[in-house]
């Protein structure tokens, strides 16, 4: 029996989200082993108090990233893993994964380095896999020693989390996260200004984000005239705001990190998909999920996996175009 598994995925906080079902697999097939995890330096606050994590390695990409992921190796060599579990493809886990003294080594075949891997999975995505969702990606990489089962996220907010949040729970509320980091996954600002405008008064309104999306909340609040919306971006943590979504009447988001915050906490979720579609395998996993899109058909969506810094045709109607109505519907 394995006795100890390190995962690693330091992407993005979406894609650490949805490595999630992968820790929930090996412990429910291996309660009594250590399981360990690599994220990048960051996001190590989603693992807070986590019940069956056994440490957390941070890898800081800020600076020094080369010399730092060569002193993360040379300290993973050291436990001696049974298993080492990559979700990334790229060459620098690659590497880590090749020389981590494992074992078992496993790992899509799309690293650059999966030659050096004991097993490496087919990673397929788009046409290749229509509408093979993200998760179940990943967990065929523990197929082997597990079964192949589908496993929904999910994280772990404690007690303190939610008492951080609960004087926001006082009256029916919302939440909204208005911002992404690419620019044609986001729904546009003035149509968030039109959303909060048109919510009935009865609903409390609070925006989320980091610190870097207050400007982009307070001008959401200042001209859509509410004066039932709060800004708390910036003033919440990862968990806290998880937390304060699943209790929400409604939790509206971008095709981005919350949309996923909100599937590992089975919370009410609005997801606006603009110029990406679901079909890639990154959408909604909550019991009540609704993917808002345009109805017109461009022929230039999806431009792409992921997001660009701005519309590749200039027009960006496949954001613009969304109606207002459809989201007002989902209160």
């Amino acid at each position: 029996m394995p006795e100890n598994f390190l995962v690693i995925q330091t992407a993005s906080i979406g894609d650490v989200v949805l490595a999630t079902p992968i820790l929930e697999k090996l412990h429910q097939f291996y309660p009594d082993a250590q399981i360990d995890l690599l994220v990048r330096k960051g996001y190590e606050g989603l693992f807070k108090n986590h019940p069956f994590l056994h440490h957390i390695y941070k890898w800081d990409k800020s600076k020094r990233k080369y010399f730092n992921l060569w002193e993360l190796t040379r300290v993973i060599r050291r436990n001696k893993y049974d298993y080492v579990i990559n979700l990334q493809r790229f060459f620098s886990t690659g590497l880590l994964t090749a020389f981590s003294g494992s074992k078992h080594r496993i790992g899509f075949d799309k690293n650059p380095l999966s030659f050096l891997f004991d097993q490496k999975i087919p990673h397929q995505i788009g046409s290749q896999a229509p509408d093979m969702h993200e998760i179940d990606r990943n967990l065929r990489l523990v197929e082997a020693i597990t079964d192949k089962s589908s496993v929904k996220p999910r994280l772990y907010p404690t007690q303190d989390h939610f008492a951080k949040v609960s004087r926001y729970k006082t009256s029916t509320y919302i939440c909204i996260a208005p911002a992404s980091l690419w620019f044609t996954k986001q729904y546009p600002e003035e149509k968030w200004i039109e959303f909060v405008h048109s919510v009935p008064k009865k609903f409390k309104i609070y925006l989320l984000g980091s610190a870097s999306d207050q400007q982009l909340c307070d001008r959401i609040i200042s001209q859509s005239g509410s004066a039932h919306a709060e800004n708390l971006s910036g003033k919440l943590n990862l968990l806290e705001s998880a937390a304060l979504m699943q209790d929400a009447h409604m939790n509206f988001v971008n095709d981005s990190a919350p949309m996923h915050l909100a599937s590992a906490l089975n919370a009410p979720v609005t997801v606006l998909f603009c110029s990406t579609v679901t079909s890639f395998g990154f959408g909604p996993l909550s019991d009540n999920a609704r993917v808002i899109e345009t109805t017109e058909k461009l022929s230039c969506r999806p431009c792409g996996i992921h997001g660009f810094r701005q519309c590749p045709e200039g027009h960006f109607r496949c954001a613009t175009t969304i109606e207002n109505q459809k989201l007002i519907e989902r209160l």
